[in-house]
């Protein structure tokens, strides 16, 4: 594995996704209940899994690190990590985190999310870390805030599924 391949919390291991994790990305991306407050992001078949699959995979080809998957004791659990996005004519972090629904509520989410943000404060500063929540969705709000990042209301924007509020990492980010 290469040197942003794994990271470790004291309960998680996050890991890059293989062509293995192509069941876990479709398992997730099928379920209503994990994708409640962005319907935008289900899949209707395996296909459209791979081809998500294939496109996070590019995007580690091209810059190094992306989203990984989350493991605790060997149980893989979803998914978390930063893609490179536009936001405001600017690029960003932007912090995703999807996890199964029967591992909600255990603190795994924001973990794993300040784990992330904590790598990308020491390998990518140079640019922010953003999160887009719906306002509806109290428990992304608290893991965003757990990882670190705060509500900027101006920089809301309309998303694929109703208004993104877009919360900005604090601290000495360029």
């Amino acid at each position: 594995m290469g040197e942003h391949e794994e990271l470790t919390t004291a309960r998680l291991r996050l890991r890059r996704p293989t062509h293995a994790d192509v069941d876990l990305l479709h398992a997730l991306h099928t379920d209503p209940r994990a994708c409640a407050h962005n319907p935008s992001d289900l899949l209707r078949d395996r296909a459209e899994a791979q081809e998500r699959f294939r496109r996070w995979d590019g995007h580690w080809r091209v810059h190094g690190f992306g989203y990984w998957v989350v493991c605790r004791d060997d149980r893989r659990l979803g998914f978390c990590g930063l893609k490179i996005m536009r936001l405001h004519e600017r690029d960003v972090l932007n912090l995703f985190y999807r996890l199964d629904p029967a591992a909600w509520g255990d603190g795994v989410a924001g973990e794993a999310a300040t784990a992330v943000v904590g790598w990308a404060g020491t390998h990518r500063p140079d640019l922010p870390v953003a999160a887009r929540i719906r306002p509806a969705n109290i428990a992304s709000r608290r893991v965003a805030e757990r990882a670190g990042l705060r509500h900027a209301a101006h920089l809301d924007v309309p998303g694929e599924d109703g208004l993104d509020w877009i919360f900005i990492a604090d601290g000495p980010r360029r």
